[in-house]
């Protein structure tokens, strides 16, 4: 199953893909895709309705929103692709390094990026974003993490490097500006992932910028698993249904490149995951 959200802002309704252009709305049979709403067994009460005979709408004729409503955690690893370590200048961790970005930067996946006020560092991370389905606290092992996990959507990490990096103390800093995570367009469930024979953690990821190619690799390169992610954050902090995690990015960042290269006020990003499908921002200037 794919799950998605139409309409403007704060009026989105939730919807089931049926293909890549069409979707039903299902909002008599949940209210949105929210915490409250999954951890009521939303997608199960989905699974078990009978879609078939409800009318499809063109997904092109409406705004698509982010897929969760107002995720109560935005959870990112750092440092979790070995060469992206290597071009940030970094010896891969020994455990995940765990970072929070504020809920609000949360955005559609067509949605504008915004540079910050006099920023001359905003950078981009396409990440692999995993979705909790069921809340999970100190699971025993990876492997208990599956049971937790709804399933995965494209997470587009936006950073502004400098206050990220050189005004100290944690990297909140750089990533929770307004429309700093623009993500969707939808949730795959796991299962219909492994249906279609992929794992999430060998999965093709890139992003362009005005179609340069800029990061171009795969999930295999990830130092942390999924699952051990998940676990490993459950070992101190309570995962909830709705909450998402940004699992890491490849390398490729501007920050990475001599001379480094930053996002501009009119350039495009698209961002792209096997599997799942590809979100388009543009980058604007605040005003």
């Amino acid at each position: 199953m794919r799950i998605t959200r139409l309409g403007q802002l704060n009026k989105e309704k939730p919807a089931v893909v049926v293909s890549d252009t069409e979707a039903i709305f299902v909002d008599d049979l949940v209210s949105d895709f929210n915490r409250v709403e999954l951890e009521n067994g939303a997608i199960a009460k989905l699974a078990q309705a009978d879609l078939s005979s409800r009318s499809k709408v063109k997904i092109a004729d409406y705004r698509i929103g982010s897929p969760v409503a107002r995720p109560t955690k935005v959870i990112c690893v750092g440092l979790n692709y070995a060469k992206h370590a290597v071009e940030s200048g970094m010896t891969p961790p020994p455990e995940p390094v765990i970072f929070m970005k504020a809920p609000d930067t949360v955005i559609g996946p067509n949605d504008d990026v915004v540079v910050p006020p006099n920023s001359t560092k905003t950078d981009y991370e396409v990440e692999l974003c995993v979705v909790i389905g069921k809340n999970a606290l100190y699971l025993k092992s990876p492997d208990e993490a599956a049971a937790h996990i709804l399933g995965y959507t494209i997470s587009q990490d936006v950073s502004e490097r400098h206050w990220q990096v050189e005004r100290s103390g944690q990297w909140v800093k750089g990533k929770s500006f307004p429309t700093f995570n623009p993500m969707g367009p939808w949730i795959i469930t796991a299962d219909e992932l492994k249906q279609k024979n992929l794992d999430p953690n060998n999965l093709a990821l890139s992003c362009t910028i005005d179609g340069e190619v800029r990061q171009n690799s795969r999930t295999n390169d990830l130092i942390f698993g999924i699952n051990h992610c998940v676990w490993y954050i459950s070992q101190f902090m309570e995962l909830k249904a709705g909450d998402v995690i940004n699992t890491g990015t490849p390398e490729g960042v501007g920050m990475g490149f001599k001379p480094e290269k930053y996002l501009k006020g009119g350039e495009n990003i698209v961002t792209t995951i096997e599997g799942i499908g590809t979100i388009k921002n543009k980058v604007v200037n605040y005003k």
